[in-house]
């Protein structure tokens, strides 16, 4: 074991399930499992004051530690805390133990540098981050604390790839078989109402007043169809009714003598 390991101190428990785990809660120990190495999964519990000591430390997540489990030391890495909802205290933890050769996978937080070299950025674009952390393979020992990347010189529409970050060599991304998006420049979300056709009020100004019943219009309109069927049998009334209305006009013949 590397001499500068906290090793922490744990017990066996004899049994599994939420029975066992409150009782080790009401004895102040936070109840857990180590598994992984091609072995059986072990149920185990920590001194509670201990172990929170270790996660208020911060990256928990990231550090390796020696656990004694009654005499039985292992190299474990934490993976997974499970925290009460209400008082934000650790429940439950869970630990993968490390083979032989050290390999393990880890997710290591990604950064970014040189936002105000940008064009994309200065011009409104904004950084979307696909991924804010990244799986790779590397030794427990050697666990990078972030990896990085330049947007220098990025204009608005490009995409940052793992490729644009700069690895150690004994580190390797999960996915290795493809250059896989990390984060874009994407373009700034305008909110504009669009104008009305120039065109468009001429129409609607002309469809007002048909709609509207202006008599003349309407009038117009109808003095075209009149002529074609509907004129001619007012045309024929008002021959007959001119003679009747003038047949009072012309004397009435003398009488003979």
């Amino acid at each position: 074991m590397a001499s500068n390991m906290i090793t922490l101190e744990a017990t066996a428990r004899g049994r599994a399930g939420k029975g066992a785990a409150r009782q080790a809660r009401r004895e102040n120990k936070i109840p857990g499992v180590i598994y992984g190495d091609n072995q059986a999964p072990t149920t185990i519990a920590l001194d509670y004051a201990t172990l929170w000591k270790q996660v208020l430390k911060g990256k928990f997540l990231a550090t390796v530690f020696e656990l004694d489990v009654d005499g039985q030391k292992s190299r474990v890495i934490p993976r997974d805390v499970q925290l009460d909802p209400v008082r934000d205290t650790p429940l439950h933890v869970d630990f993968l133990r490390i083979g032989e050769d050290g390999i393990i996978r880890v997710a290591v937080p990604v950064r970014f540098t040189n936002e105000s070299l940008s064009p994309g950025l200065k011009r409104g674009g904004a950084l979307n981050v696909v991924r804010h952390v990244v799986e790779v393979f590397c030794h427990y020992d050697k666990i990078p604390t972030h990896f990085e990347a330049s947007l220098e010189g990025l204009e608005i529409g490009r995409s940052i790839h793992i490729s644009a970050f700069k690895l150690p060599d004994d580190v390797t991304p999960v996915i290795r078989n493809r250059d896989f998006t990390v984060a874009t420049i994407a373009g700034a979300v305008k909110q504009e109402e669009e104008a009305p056709a120039p065109g468009a009020a001429a129409p609607a100004a002309g469809a007002a007043p048909a709609a509207g019943g202006d008599a003349k219009a309407a009038a117009a309109a109808g003095a075209k169809p009149a002529a074609g069927k509907g004129a001619a049998a007012p045309a024929a009334g008002a021959k007959a009714a001119a003679p009747a209305a003038g047949a009072k006009a012309p004397a009435k013949p003398a009488a003979k003598k």
